[in-house]
């Protein structure tokens, strides 16, 4: 997800009660919300198609999801203490405790895999165990009406706390409401996979994924037998049944196989490409694209292009649903 959405839940989860635990305990959870994050910092030295094989990895893995909360702990309580040395520590600060301050860092780092999975992006939950890709298909990356709860839910505690009432009671009311709505997205994801077509083409790999803004709808992504991927709207009452036949751009996937072991653009966009395919370019070579995230309007986004590899035509359209 976002990082404004990981933020927005680490405050939550500190105004459901556990800022009271430890002094600092509200940054300990909204820093480690964001935490795995840092392996942002690939752009700096990764190009291309690279960041997509990186991201999403060994940051958001079981050791790391362990050290990364031991740092921010250890920086949040050298820094309590620099506090107290210069004179300038608030005196209504709870005192900090390294034990609750590390559990509080390592809930917020632990929220954020859990977040990540939910879309269709694709999490490594297991790095460096495994490389496994774990997809959640139930919210989209950003979603405005996950703000708006975890804002409400916020906003809710911090009134209450404010005029001396129960605000934990009120941030744990939050985060029902935000995992309510997580359930009832994954709900509807069941629904949309339920739905898959009992004729031809069979689908050999069938994706529900969450669209931007209506929750309620699914965009349903098939490969078929001729191992092209097609796709149609679920969900809405506009939403089609059948399925999108590819465009004239469209062409036959190549072998790659020993493509990949020269090319490390593309060996990173095919490790984390889900539903690879291929289009054709205007000089007649081939540019890979995923489609979970093919965007017409923005068509070098999430792309890697082969210039060295002809387009071969589909031939005959698919069948019509």
């Amino acid at each position: 997800m976002d990082n404004l959405t990981h933020s927005l839940v680490g405050a939550v989860l500190g105004q459901a009660g556990l800022k009271r635990t430890t002094g600092l305990a509200m940054p300990a959870l909204i820093i480690g919300a964001n935490l795995p994050d840092v392996d942002a910092a690939c752009f700096f030295w990764l190009e291309g198609t690279e960041h997509l094989a990186f991201r999403r990895g060994i940051t958001h893995g079981p050791p790391a999801l362990v050290l990364l909360p031991l740092v921010l702990a250890g920086l949040l309580w050298a820094f309590d203490r620099w506090q107290a040395r210069r004179g300038t520590r608030p005196e209504g600060r709870l005192p900090v405790r390294f034990g609750w301050l590390y559990a509080m860092a390592f809930v917020g780092c632990l929220s954020h895999p859990f977040f990540d999975w939910l879309n269709a992006y694709g999490i490594r939950l297991l790095e460096p165990f495994s490389s496994q890709w774990f997809y959640g298909d139930t919210l989209f990356i950003i979603d405005p009406w996950l703000w708006a709860l975890l804002i409400a839910g916020l906003w809710w505690s911090r009134r209450r706390e404010k005029a001396g009432g129960d605000w934990a009671r009120a941030g744990r009311i939050g985060v029902a409401a935000v995992l309510a709505y997580v359930g009832v997205n994954g709900a509807i994801t069941a629904l949309a996979r339920h739905s898959i077509p009992m004729h031809e083409p069979y689908p050999q790999v069938f994706i529900a994924s969450p669209v931007p803004l209506a929750f309620w709808q699914r965009e349903r992504i098939a490969r078929d037998t001729d191992g092209q991927w097609i796709s149609s709207a679920w969900g809405g009452a506009d939403a089609g049944h059948g399925y999108a036949r590819p465009d004239e751009t469209a062409c036959r996937l190549p072998d790659l196989a020993d493509a990949r072991g020269r090319d490390s653009q593309l060996d990173a966009f095919l490790f984390w490409s889900r539903a690879p395919f291929a289009t054709r370019a205007p000089d007649g070579s081939v540019v890979l694209r995923d489609a979970r995230y093919y965007d017409p309007r923005a068509r070098d986004r999430f792309a890697v292009a082969l210039p060295d590899v002809r387009c071969e035509p589909l031939g005959e359209e698919l069948p019509a649903p």
